[in-house]
């Protein structure tokens, strides 16, 4: 089958984590299928020879569309007078929906695939079988956000909230297929026709994430897009309400976080107790060098690719109920839980100081990841809905 997959980023490099899941979908629909890729590309400093290069082994077409800044900002001032999504305005140029109608009638594909529903604005009246993947539920994402906005964003989250709802509800009806990333995302989906949404979770490639025999150097570990405002709020709050508990019981404990872009606010939390890494040409660096992994997530949706990662290396893992909801992993034997800053801060200590506890939360969290998360087999169920749609 011919499919046109249409993606709001070029999904190299991985340091995001819708880019993580498109590459990996790709290279498994690759397998029984052909691929016009159709990313839009935001991102002045890509590196365009680099992304094409990793990309062309799995595609029969590549196309990146670029969306200048000037033109974003207007798109979203616009977006705002239409009463849509600010961020589907953000991703939406006339140019490229030009171009994608264009690639479409080129190729004539059989199936469209969308990732995100910043992407169904361009093909939503297209007259081809469609898959929306909304991955992630964003309206409760910035739901959350709304509690800890400031009084001059506050405003704009309000607004913003109200408008994926409806979005999210109204896009449903234009896609003969819709899946999402996990059932507590699925069930937070606005429309009485939900349980239509197919599950389709992330993997993780156990070749490459695999324990690695290496010195310690910290003992708390952190990774993610240290931009993106779930991941800075958790990097401050193991730090700043966390760690300090920690510290007062085991005085020289080390955290890492490691990630690319950190925003100021996490640049600030280096220390000689903490070290900010910035981008990382391999993350398994970070996690090999760590004892523990933790995921204090307070807002944000979705399925946590670094918590996957983490167990896939043997590296036992401490996270939040919000994060394990979509996780699934058994509390206190495959990954431990913390409702409170005193309570994660308990479960650090308790894995550094309790070696035998340590190794089974490790090997169960492992065990776990490996029987349940797999792209090769999450994929394979896409496959399926799009070749039987």
């Amino acid at each position: 089958m011919r499919i046109f997959v249409l993606l709001s980023r070029v999904p190299y490099p991985l340091e995001k984590g819708d880019k993580l899941r498109a590459f990996n979908q790709i290279k498994e629909l690759a397998k029984k299928n052909e691929l016009i890729l159709c990313a839009l590309n935001p991102n002045k400093n890509l590196d365009k020879q680099k992304a094409f290069s990793k990309l062309q082994p799995y595609c029969h077409s590549i196309n990146f569309l670029d969306l200048p800044v000037h033109l974003r900002f207007w798109n979203m001032a616009v977006a705002f007078f239409d009463n849509i999504p600010i961020q589907a305005g953000y991703f939406y140029n006339k140019k490229a929906a030009k171009e994608i109608r264009r690639l479409i009638s080129t190729y004539k594909p059989d199936h469209i695939y969308c990732q995100f529903i910043r992407t169904a604005e361009y093909v939503k009246n297209i007259n081809i079988k469609k898959t929306l993947d909304y991955q992630d539920v964003l309206s409760h994402g910035i739901k959350r956000r709304i509690k800890k906005a400031s009084l001059f964003t506050l405003p704009f989250f309000k607004i913003e909230y109200k408008r994926l709802l409806v979005y999210e509800r109204e896009v449903f009806d234009y896609f003969d297929n819709k899946t999402i990333i996990s059932v507590p995302d699925k069930d937070l989906i606005p429309h009485k026709n939900k349980e239509e949404i197919h599950v389709i979770p992330n993997g993780v490639d156990h070749s490459y994430f695999k324990p690695i025999n290496k010195e310690k150097t910290f003992d708390v570990l952190f990774t993610g897009n240290m931009a993106y405002p779930p991941n800075v709020d958790a990097a401050e709050y193991l730090i700043k309400e966390i760690m300090p508990t920690v510290w007062k019981k085991i005085p020289n404990t080390r955290v890492l976080l490691a990630g690319a872009s950190p925003a100021k606010k996490v640049k600030s939390l280096q220390s000689k107790q903490v070290k900010v890494t910035g981008w990382m040409d391999d993350i398994r660096d970070a996690y090999s060098s760590a004892r523990i992994f933790i995921a204090p997530m307070c807002i944000g949706t979705g399925l946590q690719n670094k918590l996957l990662e983490a167990m896939s290396m043997k590296i036992p893992s401490i996270t939040t109920p919000l994060a394990n909801d979509a996780l699934q992993a058994k509390e206190g034997s495959e990954i431990l839980i913390g409702t409170t800053s005193s309570e994660l801060a308990n479960q650090i200590i308790e894995l550094l100081k309790n070696e035998n506890f340590y190794n089974t939360v490790a090997e169960n969290g492992y065990n776990f990841v490996h029987n349940s998360y797999s792209w090769k087999n999450a994929t394979e169920k896409l496959n399926e809905i799009i070749n039987n749609s």
